[in-house]
């Protein structure tokens, strides 16, 4: 991926993210493809009102309809027939708001799946593996959500978790020979230190782009 900067205005910028399907002007409208599907449009129609991206769900695409049914198909873009970039999120929201479905360890997290209740597993190598299988021109590393409301001390041990799973998820890539982008994600809570602490960490890992959690 290549970023070219066009415009600035305080702290508004405007630019293009390059990728090998297509550009993306930013800000971007991305519209959300939970499923492979963007809910009652056709993709002629999302490429109609100017969407140059959509999102893909990791979690509930590996579970529904499966990574392999979709790389019969070629990979997400072929499955969806949608030629241009595509986002997939690490699955980690959607894993960790199952509540007392799921476990969380250093490893990663243990939980039943929401279709049929069978145990998982799913971790920052599982996250990136099937994010490379779907073929995502922008991958997401497996990360923690913080809490809301969480005290300094909570905030601090999720962030820390996070980042060793960041390390955990740029090896993976790394390893995988994935070319495509992999994005940070900057967490801390609402503590500032902590969230400068994150991106400091972030930038040593040598991540394609960062993005800020609000």
């Amino acid at each position: 991926m290549k970023f070219k900067l066009k415009n600035t205005n305080n702290k508004a910028r405007r630019g293009t993210m390059i990728f090998a399907r297509g550009m993306v002007e930013t800000p971007a409208f991305m519209p959300v493809g939970t499923y492979g599907t963007v809910k009652a449009m056709t993709p002629e129609e999302v490429k109609g009102i100017g969407a140059q991206i959509i999102l893909g769900n990791t979690f509930h695409l590996s579970i529904t309809p499966g990574t392999e049914v979709i790389k019969a198909h070629g990979d997400l873009h072929d499955f969806m027939h949608w030629q241009g970039p595509i986002l997939t999120d690490s699955g980690g929201f959607q894993v960790f708001s199952l509540g007392d479905m799921r476990k969380i360890s250093e490893a990663g997290v243990d939980f039943r799946s929401p279709k049929d209740g069978a145990k998982i597993f799913m971790g920052p190598e599982e996250s990136i593996k099937i994010q490379s299988d779907l073929g995502a021109d922008i991958v997401m590393i497996f990360d923690e959500c913080t809490p809301y409301p969480a005290d300094k001390v909570t905030a601090e041990q999720s962030m820390q978790l996070s980042l060793r799973w960041a390390q955990r998820s740029k090896d993976t890539h790394q390893a995988l020979g994935n070319e495509n982008a992999l994005f940070g994600i900057v967490q801390g809570g609402m503590y500032e230190d902590l969230r400068q602490q994150s991106a400091k960490k972030l930038i040593e890992i040598e991540l394609t782009v960062m993005r800020l959690v609000v």
